[in-house]
């Protein structure tokens, strides 16, 4: 685990985190150990904010989504999920930017339960799977507070629901609030809600739920950094995936390219207000 001290929270001392320019979308360059002591500063020094988890699928529907790239660049944090994104950053120069990949950061941030103390909320999932994570989680690690959970549908909330929501966040107030509703739908969440509820940070992290859940069977290693996890992931669940990879990662590659090669230009915007105002990672 990096040491604390190399890292500093404080906004009034700190340097704003080196972001990889991947299609316009800022991801930030870190690694895991770095993203952990990143996230823990920020909940102890009482700023709000959310995280994005983002990979190819979150930067090609940025693409397509004006709101989306705003969304991202108004995080506290953009870390970078999938290989691409790493292989770019090294590209630019970002030779420590390293793979967060959403599952092993809970885990991460989970298995330090004793030292950082934080409480966590799962907000997520098709029927069961929150509770069932948090059943599990609790099982794993019996030092972690994981205060409830909660299922929004697949629509957009009446106002019933939305009203269940904020009154069991908002009396548990969890420091962190774990979304799994896959990508934009999470960013979207998370950027509407963030404002009403009484959490610290909200982070989105896709699949997560279901891996921890057994539902989905995690990569090797080697696939996981060969950049081939997509396809570990399509051959578990191709009649849903397969629309999303053959949309994104032939235009990826092509746009991409042009980028690298300076045929086409991409505007990084500013961080936003919350965004993480700590050392650089380079």
């Amino acid at each position: 685990m990096t040491r604390r001290s190399e890292w500093t929270g404080m906004p009034d001392r700190a340097f704003p985190i080196a972001r990889a320019n991947v299609l316009g979308v800022g991801i930030h360059s870190l690694d895991m150990d770095a993203a952990v002591v990143a996230i823990e500063d920020s909940i102890h020094s009482g700023l709000k904010g959310y995280v994005c988890v983002t990979g190819v699928h979150g930067v090609m529907e940025a693409q397509r989504d004006a709101r989306l790239a705003s969304i991202f660049a108004g995080a506290r944090l953009v870390v970078p999920d999938g290989m691409p994104t790493v292989w770019v950053g090294h590209w630019q120069g970002l030779a420590r930017m390293r793979r967060v990949f959403g599952p092993d950061l809970m885990l991460q941030l989970f298995q330090r339960a004793a030292v950082n103390g934080l409480s966590h909320f799962f907000c997520g999932g098709d029927y069961g799977v929150a509770e069932e994570l948090r059943s599990r989680m609790q099982s794993r690690f019996p030092t972690a507070r994981v205060l409830g959970s909660f299922r929004p549908p697949f629509r957009k909330m009446n106002s019933r629901e939305e009203a269940d929501l904020l009154r069991i966040t908002n009396q548990l107030r969890p420091d962190i609030i774990w979304v799994g509703l896959s990508t934009p739908k999470q960013e979207h969440f998370m950027a509407e809600y963030l404002p009403r509820i009484d959490t610290k940070l909200m982070i989105g992290v896709g699949a997560a739920f279901d891996y921890h859940t057994g539902r989905i069977k995690d990569s090797p290693r080697w696939v996981k950094h060969s950049g081939l996890q997509w396809m570990h992931r399509l051959i578990q669940d191709p009649a849903r995936l397969s629309k999303r990879y053959l949309r994104n990662n032939p235009l990826f590659v092509a746009l991409l390219a042009l980028q690298l090669c300076g045929l086409k230009k991409y505007q990084l915007p500013a961080s936003g207000e919350h965004a993480m105002p700590l050392s650089p990672s380079r």
